[in-house]
This record gives structure tokens, C-alpha cells and sequence, in this order.
């Protein structure tokens, strides 16, 4: 079962790659591959929210800015530009052209 997403996808720069941080399924994939002696008290508290978000005793929108201020913090937020255009979500794009 899918968990809830976010309203707007954030990108994570991994070591060869940007990846597109859509939801909660995508943060507790992220954060299963942190490394252990990186996992400090920011790590710990945001992991807890996820799971209270899991359980929908927290917003996911507080999930979305509270991992977002974790990837700033530890150098990890990828800005647009790194997305190649092909990849990026636009919700204003139109079909066709029109």
C-alpha cells in the first residue's frame, strides 16, 4: 500500500545520481540507506515523524519540510537545476501544445 506523498516532490543528490523524493515511501527508503554513524538526533526525530505520519498522527506536509531541512542540513538537497528538464514534474505542462 502506497503511503501518502507530497504536494510537490523534493530531489535528494545521492553520490551518482538526483533522486525524486515524491512521499513517505521515499523517505523511509532514504533513510534506511543512511549510514549508521550519521545517524544522529535530526535522523532519530525525523524517522519518528515518519512513523506518526504513517499512522496519520502527523501532517505530511510537516514530514515534507522537516526532511527537507535534513537534506539542507547535511548538504544532501539537489536544486532543479540538477534535475535534467526531461525528468522534471511541470503541472502546468499541456498535452499537445494547447
Amino acid at each position: 500500500m502506497a503511503l501518502a506523498l507530497f504536494d510537490t516532490p523534493l530531489y535528494a543528490q545521492r553520490r551518482y545520481f538526483v533522486q525524486e523524493i515524491t512521499g513517505l515511501d521515499d523517505v523511509f527508503d532514504f533513510l534506511d540507506e543512511w549510514p549508521q554513524e550519521k545517524r544522529n538526533l535530526a535522523y532519530q526525530t525525523l524517522s519518528r515523524y515518519c512513523h506518526e505520519a504513517a499512522g496519520g498522527r502527523w501532517p505530511i506536509s510537516a514530514v515534507r519540510k522537516n526532511f527537507e531541512r535534513f537534506l539542507k542540513q547535511n548538504g544532501k538537497l539537489a536544486s532543479l537545476e540538477d534535475v535534467p528538464p526531461c525528468l522534471r514534474r511541470d503541472g502546468g505542462a499541456k498535452i499537445g501544445g494547447i
